[in-house]
């Protein structure tokens, strides 16, 4: 499982730096952007969907088939020889990315009582900590002493020793009941899907906000939800079971996981940058100027799980690490020209605490939530919110950091201020190499300015955040003596009225 995780979490991290190598080998700089969409597409597509399957027909064959499109897709996009064909390839690789993280949280479900689910969660964080601070360092090496095609390659190996792994060893029960597919709702999920990708991907750097192709998503999008809602209200196996949401510590993870990946991923993504720019750290330093953050997310995810597992008391987690959140935002917030590394380090280990004590409990209550019948849909869903919520903090806050910059920069004399917000959030170096002491630093000033803005922003998510953990109710965590509740059991019955 650790295996699978770290190909799923190594794969977001290690192709970026390699990215302005491969489009000088391959061309196609207008198509830059889809490279890293058209995998973000195919993958958030397919989240919920390995899910319901999985619960349908078995988790093991769906899972090793996921891994097997993953590696298929890799070794392809090893071999591109065009701009065309890798975007090609790595949408074949999100096919089965989908089911990489989902298979993952979702066996370990099945495998692990929830009362003993909480000593994995260090493991888990460990490797997101590997992932996030190794995956740029290797993707690097590769791009710089061997060739950006082992950036992909790299899987294969991982990939083949997790699978051999999985087919031997992991033994799930199989399901031999006959189901009916909701095709109709399977197509209707993968449009809103599609929508709201496209949307969060394209508005504010494609297309403007208020431009015929956004606005045309978001109707498509409001449009196709309300048709899925009703198609799945009325649809004997619903690929998203709608009674989930009736059961009220479901939701509240939905919603928090929702607006934790909102203010997460669309506030972190700016802090290379501010060290870049501001702080003067290399591309490779300032991935490792991160780990205090991953430290931080490791230490308290261990420190929380071995609590959990201890007392099986967990409702105070997320209300403490969305508290701890916010006082992070809030601290990276007053970040300025002249803050120093360590007080950044200081100010990310905050958020780091915070964001270990909540991340992987808050997918752990919602699996505890239901019956191992969703097991599956319950943990695909945790992460499908997670994942568009960070798609919108990315696209929101890069809209805000771009504003904010653009204010910032608007009394710089000449051609400056344009040449360096044509790139959006990217500046070319080359550009920053003309401008004189006094344009430098009205640009770092505002970037720093930039960067302040967007955290003081998040502030707000992190805060509604807490006020919905105030609401989770707690529940008995299922431990190993105990049969875990069926769909329609008394036990579920009560915590769908809760």
């Amino acid at each position: 499982m650790l295996l699978v995780m770290l190909l799923a979490m190594l794969d977001n991290t290690i192709v970026g730096t390699a990215m302005p190598t491969i489009v000088g080998d391959l061309g196609g700089m207008q198509h830059f952007s889809w490279v890293a969409t058209s995998y973000i597409l195919t993958s958030t597509i397919t989240t919920p969907l390995y899910g319901k399957l999985g619960d349908l027909y078995g988790r093991k064959k769906l899972f090793i088939t996921s891994i097997v499109i993953f590696l298929a897709g890799s070794a392809l996009s090893g071999l591109a020889q065009d701009m065309t064909q890798l975007i090609a390839f790595r949408a074949v690789q999100g096919l089965g990315a989908g089911g990489l993280m989902v298979g993952v949280m979702a066996l370990i479900g099945d495998l692990v009582p929830a009362r003993e689910r909480g000593k994995y969660q260090g493991y888990f964080a460990a490797v997101m900590a590997l992932a996030m601070v190794g995956g740029p360092l290797v993707g690097g090496f590769f791009t710089d002493h061997v060739s950006w095609r082992w950036c992909f390659y790299v899987n294969l190996p991982l990939g083949a020793i997790a699978l051999v792994l999985v087919a031997i060893r992991l033994h799930t029960p199989v399901n031999k009941i006959s189901h009916r597919i909701d095709y109709l709702g399977i197509g209707l999920l993968s449009g809103v899907s599609a929508a709201l990708v496209l949307l969060t991907t394209w508005a504010g750097t494609e297309y403007a906000w208020d431009s015929p192709q956004i606005i045309g998503l978001g109707l498509a999008a409001v449009a196709g939800l309300i048709a899925f809602l009703w198609v799945e209200a009325k649809a004997s196996e619903p690929v998203l079971p709608l009674n989930l949401f009736a059961n009220r510590n479901f939701s509240l993870t939905a919603g928090i996981g929702f607006l934790q990946g909102f203010a997460m991923f669309g506030a972190i993504m700016f802090l290379p940058l501010y060290q870049q720019l501001v702080q003067g750290a290399s591309a490779t330093n300032s991935g490792l100027l991160l780990l205090p953050l991953m430290a931080g997310m490791m230490g308290a995810s261990i420190a929380a799980g071995q609590a959990i597992s201890k007392t099986g008391r967990y409702r105070l987690f997320p209300m403490v690490g969305a508290a701890v959140m916010t006082i992070g935002m809030v601290l990276l917030s007053q970040v300025e020209v002249g803050t120093s590394k360590w007080t950044t380090s200081l100010y990310m280990l905050v958020l780091g605490i915070g964001m270990g004590l909540i991340m992987q409990i808050v997918g752990m209550i919602a699996q505890n939530s239901v019956g191992p019948k969703d097991m599956g849909v319950a943990s695909s869903t945790s992460m499908f919110f997670r994942s568009i919520g960070g798609a919108f903090g990315v696209s929101i806050f890069g809209a805000i950091f771009t504003s904010t910059l653009k204010d910032g920069v608007s009394s710089m004399p000449g051609e400056a201020a344009g040449k360096l917000l044509s790139g959006g959030t990217q500046v070319d170096p080359a550009v920053l190499a003309k401008l004189s002491p006094a344009e430098l630093g009205t640009f770092m000033q505002a970037v720093a300015d930039a960067t302040g803005t967007v955290f003081g922003w998040a502030v707000l998510f992190t805060v509604i955040s807490l006020a919905l953990s105030f609401f989770i109710q707690h529940v008995p965590l299922r431990g190993p003596g105990g049969p875990a509740p069926e769909q329609g059991s008394e036990e579920e019955k009560e915590l769908a009225k809760a």
